[in-house]
């Protein structure tokens, strides 16, 4: 199955990115669901749209903006597919889960906090 968002919701996505980087906070993927009113299937959605925008910084050489987004359980670390695809694009290897996942999301993180990014809107 194939899933893609569209131009508004896309272009929500990247504003809901770009607060959540000045205010310095995370988002949990429900959160960022509800706030874009994604319809369903609304995490297939925004996974991908987060893998693609994911693919866009990597190859740009940019820390990763869909670090942003965790899931509200007790790790807040992203989902094990947001640590696929950043192996995928040869930026972490391991598991999805435990201390080396966990050191790498928040250098990433940090990381995002402290680029520029382009206007892209």
């Amino acid at each position: 199955m194939s899933v893609s968002i569209s131009r508004q919701h896309w272009q929500a996505l990247l504003l809901e990115l770009a607060s959540a980087q000045r205010q310095r906070h995370l988002l949990t993927y429900r959160a960022l669901i509800e706030r874009l009113q994604l319809p369903t299937p609304a995490m297939q959605t925004l996974a991908a749209a987060l893998e693609h925008l994911a693919g866009l910084d990597a190859r740009a050489d940019r820390p990763l903006r869909s670090a942003l987004v965790i899931s509200q359980g007790a790790s807040r670390l992203p989902r094990t597919g947001f640590f696929e695809c950043v192996s995928l694009l040869e930026r972490f290897s391991g598991p999805a889960d435990g201390v080396a996942a966990a050191s790498w999301h928040a250098a990433e993180v940090a990381r995002v906090f402290e680029f520029s990014y382009p206007e892209e809107l």
